[in-house]
């Protein structure tokens, strides 16, 4: 969202245009080998050979994290491309899994890429499967040119950090389901298999009709990573994306957006009709902490009249939570507990299993099976809650579901690059502008 600075670039053009610069240059050159990688991987696993080969764009915490559950799922997911802005971070990320898991670890020097141009190298490259894993603001952007380019696709959440964002999500989730592809969510609670139980009866009317929702996400702030005096701003953004609106869409699509798919679940995928809320900044005001809210509280209206309250804080020394309760009319659940108290008593004493681990089995194991799981029926929506969230506390005004899903607000720049100007600066007092309440302007 804007800053009481007003801080903006101009022109702002569509995410449409960035798209069309950023992949044109291998498009074309990419249609004959991309096609031949399909057939010959469609052969193979037609003889029985049933190696999965992927790539990994986003070589941080997340990424690499994601690409070691995919190892986990099968012994013949095997890595052989990945990228990411930064080299050492390419190279750390392949030094770390190679000890983990050497025999699913075949990424020679070649397959390397780093840059901001690095995910068209991935993408071109002979991989079945493409896991995207980085600054959240270019997800939907490298999942299209994924799908277009055919590749089955894990995104990590949240897909997108406006309304441009996610309308490009849902596009590419429906290209995929065109195309007989694979997408699978970040969203990793939809997996987990204690809130898979749970949701299930809350579903089947466990609790009775949902009158309240509270989701909870309160925790320390992500961590800052020292200013290199080579660096630029732009690299040390890069470097701290988390901390930054442009690059992450605020702390509140980075961890309540995770309760609030939960939310999303349980109303059956039904949009709110509006929201409003409240935030600011009061504990981090260091210039390392970027120019994002530390705190935020919205409430979601739904049209039968159903409220959910969310509550979103990244701060030192305070209590830290993460709950999604639910109040109907029969009882009440708490989700992450996987428990039912009223008219019916239940708890969930099934398996258990690791959800990052199980939504990378299930995604590779239904392109194994020729079934492939798309998730597109809830990624746009559910990212989209957190981004209304955000739009309610910035500007202080009730936003309605329409106004946030046809917002033209594109917080990507055009072309971006490490010698542009960045799209936030500090300000004279030495800290990055927030935006103010009030005095913020929906867009």
């Amino acid at each position: 969202m804007p800053t009481s600075n007003d801080i903006r670039l101009t022109p702002r053009p569509s995410r449409r245009d960035f798209l069309k610069t950023s992949t044109a240059a291998f498009g074309a050159a990419t249609v004959g080998s991309l096609a031949g990688s399909l057939a010959i991987g469609r052969s193979a696993h037609a003889t029985g050979d049933d190696t999965l080969k992927f790539g990994l764009i986003g070589c941080g915490g997340r990424g690499s994290g994601a690409a070691g559950n995919a190892m986990n799922g099968h012994k013949k997911n095997v890595l052989v491309a990945m990228a990411d802005v930064f080299e050492d971070k390419v190279r750390g990320s392949r030094d770390r899994l190679k000890k983990i898991k050497p025999d699913q670890v075949a990424v020679d020097d070649d397959h390397c890429f780093a840059g901001l141009d690095a995910y068209r190298k991935v993408i071109e490259s002979d991989v079945d499967v493409v896991l995207i894993a980085c600054a959240s603001a270019f997800h939907p952007v490298y999942m299209k040119a994924a799908v277009d380019a055919g590749k089955h696709v894990f995104v990590e959440k949240p897909h997108g950090v406006d309304g441009p964002g996610v309308r490009m999500t849902q596009a590419a989730c429906e290209e995929a389901k065109k195309k007989g592809l694979g997408v699978v969510s970040g969203l990793c609670w939809r997996y987990h298999p204690g809130v898979r139980e749970t949701m299930k009866r809350i579903l089947d009317g466990a609790i009775g009709e949902i009158v309240a929702i509270r989701e909870s996400y309160m925790r320390t702030p992500y961590r800052i990573i020292k200013r290199n005096p080579s660096w630029t701003e732009m690299q040390w953004q890069f470097r701290n994306w988390y901390h930054f609106c442009w690059l992450s869409g605020d702390d509140i699509l980075q961890s309540l957006v995770h309760s609030m798919d939960k939310a999303a679940w349980a109303m059956r995928e039904e949009p709110p009709v509006c929201a409003f809320g409240v935030g600011g900044r009061s504990s981090s005001f260091e210039p390392v902490h970027g120019d994002q809210f530390d705190h935020q509280a919205v409430v979601w209206e739904y049209a039968d009249g159903t409220q959910v309250f969310g509550f979103s804080r990244a701060q030192t020394g305070c209590y830290n939570e993460v709950t999604d309760q639910i109040l109907g009319t029969k009882g009440r659940c708490d989700v992450t507990r996987h428990r039912i108290e009223g008219e019916t008593t239940w708890r969930y004493d099934g398996p258990k299993g690791s959800m990052t681990d199980i939504e990378q089995k299930e995604l590779f194991d239904s392109v194994r099976a020729g079934k492939p799981i798309n998730n597109g029926s809830y990624m746009a929506k559910s990212t989209m809650l957190g981004i209304i969230g955000r739009m309610a506390a910035y500007t202080g005004q009730k936003i309605t579901w329409e106004q946030a899903w046809n917002s033209k607000e594109s917080l990507l720049p055009e072309n971006v690059s490490f010698d542009m100007e960045p799209p936030v600066k500090l300000g004279k007092d030495g800290l990055y502008p927030v935006p103010i309440p009030g005095m913020t302007k929906f867009a």
